[in-house]
């Protein structure tokens, strides 16, 4: 049961990612302009498309689960740093504290790596 437990748990945490990903291909414009509100290159854009896309997908087939685990568990905690900073906006400390959840079940799952049905247990 726990191998069924497992992927269903990487699904949920990594589809996020994927959809984030996606959504930023769709309005590249509207996401360099805000990572510019914050004081980031526009450049960066295309590497978090690619680790949010790529790493959402890596997690879900569990492919090299404990690296990409690990950077998007530090991927989540910048993000949290960088972008949801306002606490006296409480929407924003609940992404914040969002992003802190979300790097924790990375963590969590970077010391576990990907059980049973994974691309890295068939390695």
């Amino acid at each position: 049961m726990n191998q069924y437990a497992h992927l269903v748990g990487r699904i949920l945490i990594a589809v996020i990612f994927v959809f984030a990903g996606a959504g930023k291909i769709a309005d590249p414009a509207g996401t360099i302009g805000y990572m510019e509100s914050v004081g980031l290159p526009g450049l960066l854009l295309w590497p978090t498309i690619a680790l949010e896309l790529l790493g959402g997908i890596a997690i879900i087939v569990g492919f090299q689960t404990r690296l990409v685990a690990w950077l998007l568990a530090i991927f989540c905690i910048v993000a949290a740093v960088l972008f949801h900073r306002d606490f006296t906006d409480p929407m924003q400390t609940v992404l914040f504290l969002k992003d802190i959840a979300i790097a924790g079940g990375f963590f969590m799952l970077a010391s576990t790596g990907a059980l049973g049905l994974s691309v890295d247990s068939k390695r």
